[in-house]
Parts: C-alpha cells; structure tokens; sequence
C-alpha cells in the first residue's frame, strides 16, 4: 500500500508539473503570438478553466506527500519527501499570495473592460508563474529520488 502511495504522490505531482510546464513554455507563448484581442480572450479562458482545476492540484498534491511523509516516517528518503513537501508548500503560497490576485481579474477581462495594463499584469503573472515551477519541479525531482 505505502509503495502505490508513493507511486500515486510521484505520478500526480509530475502531471501537475507538465501542465504547469505547458502553460510556461507552449500554452502562454502561443497565446502571445495571437492578435492582441485573441490572446487577451485565450488567458482570460485558460484563467478561468485552470483556475478551477488547478487548487485541487496543488493542494491535493501537497496532503499526498504529507502523508508520504507521515506513513514513511523513519524509513530512507523521508527527509527528501519533507522538503519537497516544503517546497510544495511554497508553491502554494506563491499562487495565493502572487499568481491568484492576478488570474481573479484576468479571467474576468474582455477586449471592453480590460485594464489598459492588461499585458503588464499577464507578463507578471509569467514571471511568477516561472519562479513556481521551478519551485514545483524541485519538488517533483526530490520525490522521484525519495522514490528511487
């Protein structure tokens, strides 16, 4: 049972890290390419699908290597699992303290009533949304080892 866990935990984080990867390097940079309208309406969808799924991911994933972590107890690779949790834990408060004020007005903007900043905001939503996956890859690569 502790071996499926691990293997679920790993499995889950590493999709939630290609998504995230996705939307870093070929999601956001498409929709840049896009006449300006388009993009707006493109992050302004991806913001409001995403925006829905994605706490359950990262909260789901972070009680998973809690558990982890707790059920591992004592065993090899459990301090791995701890700080990848604290990393994951750091991703979270990077999207509710940063990414999330940001995609709560972006998701709401149509080409009449969006800010004239409107591409200010979204490039800084990039850079964050950089810093946290940086941040979720950490996480993921320490879990993978703990599971090797």
């Amino acid at each position: 049972m502790f071996d499926a866990l691990e293997v679920f935990t790993v499995v889950t984080v590493g999709l939630m890290v290609g998504v995230e990867l996705s939307v870093a390097f070929v999601m956001n940079p498409i929709f840049k390419a896009l006449p300006e309208d388009s993009a707006q309406l493109a992050r302004s969808h991806g913001g409001r699908m995403l925006g829905a799924a994605m706490p359950f991911w990262y909260f789901g994933s972070l009680a998973l290597a809690a558990v982890w972590a707790v059920a591992g107890w004592g065993r090899p690779g459990t301090g791995l699992v701890v700080t990848a949790g604290a990393l994951l834990v750091v991703s979270v408060l990077m999207s509710v303290l940063l990414l999330v004020p940001i995609n709560n007005r972006g998701k709401t903007w149509t080409p009449e009533n969006r800010p004239a900043d409107w591409k200010e905001q979204s490039d800084r939503w990039d850079r964050y949304h950089y810093a946290r996956v940086a941040v979720i890859v950490a996480a993921f690569a320490l879990l993978t080892t703990a599971l090797a």
